[in-house]
């Protein structure tokens, strides 16, 4: 018997010059992580286990609707061409429930 896993609990994990939230377009190509999760619980517990690493790793925080996470330090930048100057690094934790 095949088992189908479920999309409808997952964590993604991307790294932009962005807060996670405003998903400009795109911005799956940011993407460097997704996991799936088969319950609620499994979801909630997870997401919790990586707040408190990134918190651990990263000196600055940003949250939007309890389900977006950016996570910076000050020192990681990369130049952007476009803008003519250093561009902050994000790293983003988006948590969905569908």
């Amino acid at each position: 018997m095949h088992e189908r896993v479920s999309k409808l609990y997952k964590i993604i994990y991307m790294k932009a010059d962005y807060e996670p939230w405003w998903q400009f377009e795109g911005w799956e190509e940011t993407i460097q992580e997704t996991y799936f999760f088969e319950t609620e619980e499994a979801l909630e517990q997870a997401f919790q286990e990586m707040l408190a690493k990134f918190r651990a790793q990263y000196e600055n925080e940003a949250e939007k609707h309890e389900k977006y996470f950016a996570f910076w330090t000050d020192n990681e930048c990369e130049y952007c061409e476009a803008c003519d100057e250093d561009a902050q690094i994000y790293h983003g934790l988006i948590m969905i429930k569908h």
